[in-house]
Order: C-alpha cells, then structure tokens, then sequence
C-alpha cells in the first residue's frame, strides 16, 4: 500500500473520531424527574432543559443535571425545651426543588444546596420551635410541634424554590432523670385514676344499697298500712253489724248460769245482790 493511501487513511479515520467526538458533544439527555441547566463557558443559563433528548453547542456548552424529585433529608437535632430541658430529637424532612428554581440554586449555591440550605434552617427552625414548649408538651402536642417547623421552614426556603412536602419528628430523647421523672407522674396519675374509680364503684355500690333498703322500707310501710286498712274496714263492717239482740244473744250464750252480783236495772241505778243470811240479820238488828 503507498504512502499516500495510508494517509489517506489515516486523514479519514481522525476525521470521523472527530466527528463522533464533535457529534458525542453536540446532544445531551436529560433524566426523568431532572432539569438541565445549560452553562455556556461558565456562563449559567437561566433557560433550562426539560427531561429528554437535546442539542447544545459542543465543546463550549456543558448541561448539569439537578433532580425535582421528592428527596429525604434525615438529621439529627439537639434544642433546649422551654422548661431547660435538653432534647435530643430525630427529624426527617421530604422536599423538592421546582425546575424553574433549578438555574439559580445552581448559579447561587450550587449542587450541594442540602448542606448549604437545608441542613442549617432545619437546625434553626427545630430549635425555635422547641423552646417554646415544655419537655412534656413535645411529647404531647408533637404533631402541633411538627406542623409549625415545617410552616417554618416553608417560610424560609420556598424563595430558593425548595419545598418542604412532608415533615416528621422521628422521636423525642430526654435525659435519664427526666425520664424517670416522667414514668413516676404516668404512674402517679394511674393510681390516682384507678383509687378515684375504685371510689366511684364504692360509691355506686352504696346508693345502690340504700336504695334497696328504702325499697324495702316503702314496700313494709304500705303492707302494714294496707293491713290496718283492712283492719279498720273490718271493724267498720263488724260495728256495723251489731245491734241489741245480737249483743243480748250473745251475752246469754256466754251466761254461765251464775247471777250476777251488779247488774244495772232498768232506769240506771246499780243492783247489788245480797245474800239471804245476811238479809236476815240486818232485818233482825232492825227490828223495835
């Protein structure tokens, strides 16, 4: 082969590298849920690329590719309660960044916009939140304590184009007196609550007992009452029923053929029967 095809050759082969390089340089791919932000010789573009095929300027134009999805942010966090209490919390924060933000988070802070942003308002915001509540209301109120860190955070991120989808306070760590401090009220408070029920049961038992008895009370009082009721009406009935010959009759069939020494006469006055011995001596000392 002479020198001049082998050149040629040669000549051929570096042209075409060159234009699968220049070709290779020429397009771009942006990933699903990304945003391409163009940067032409240092120079950011405030015009991005959606996700999908594109063409640049090869060699003088570069795409850096920044995510809009929904990423995790976990940390932990250590705050001061309002009470003095030292707090120790885990915290998970699910944000984006919007693609028309995309540009300018690049421009101005760059890739690492977690470290940068997020990590130190989320710090200041949990701080804030938590002093103004004591050490048993983070426990107790935690959603209400959740909801204002991430209005918060909202507040100051959103002009970077950075949104707080979710916000989650992980759990809640206190010191060990703390704690214990906090078992032995649960525990007090379900004493108390179970000697107030055991009270209660005391108390209903009781009023069920007097009740009983004064059950019992009325229902002995109307059958004594309704027995002298009928006492009475039976009276009534029998004194209605008797009459001067039944009460002769009477006394005559209970007669037990002994004359009475008293008997009443007739016009009142009082009989009194005297032996006749004794009659005999009183007529004899009468007589002249």
């Amino acid at each position: 082969m002479s020198k001049s095809k082998i050149k040629a050759g040669v000549t051929a082969a570096v042209i075409a590298l060159a234009a699968l390089i220049i070709a290779g340089n020429a397009a771009t791919i942006v990933p699903a849920g990304h945003t391409g932000v163009i940067v032409t010789l240092g120079e950011v573009s405030q015009n991005v690329l959606d996700e999908g095929f594109h063409f640049k300027a090869p060699f003088i134009q570069s795409v850096q590719s920044i995510s809009n999805k929904i990423q995790v942010y976990e940390t932990p966090a250590s705050a001061v309660s309002k009470d003095l209490q030292t707090v120790s919390s885990t915290i998970a924060v699910n944000y984006r960044l919007v693609s028309n933000k995309s540009a300018e988070m690049y421009q101005n802070v760059g890739m690492d916009y977690q470290t940068v942003l997020i990590t130190p308002v989320v710090q200041e915001c949990m701080k804030a939140a938590t002093a103004k509540y004591t050490a048993e209301q983070l426990i107790t109120e935690r959603t209400s304590v959740g909801d204002e860190v991430k209005a918060e955070l909202d507040h100051k991120l959103n002009d970077y184009g950075i949104y707080i989808e979710k916000f989650n306070i992980v759990n809640f760590d206190f010191s060990a007196e703390f704690n214990a401090a906090i078992e032995a009220k649960q525990v007090a408070e379900q004493n108390l609550i179970k000697t107030q029920t055991e009270q209660k049961q005391q108390i209903v038992i009781a009023e069920a007992e007097a009740k009983k008895k004064v059950i019992a009370a009325n229902a002995e009082a109307e059958a004594i009452l309704a027995k002298a009721e009928a006492q009475a009406d039976a009276n009534k009935k029998i004194a209605e029923s008797l009459s001067d010959k039944v009460l002769m009759y009477n006394q005559i069939d209970k007669w037990d053929g002994v004359m009475p020494k008293v008997t009443s006469g007739n016009n009142g006055s009082l009989m009194i029967e005297i032996p006749v011995e004794e009659a005999n001596q009183s007529a004899e000392y009468a007589a002249p």
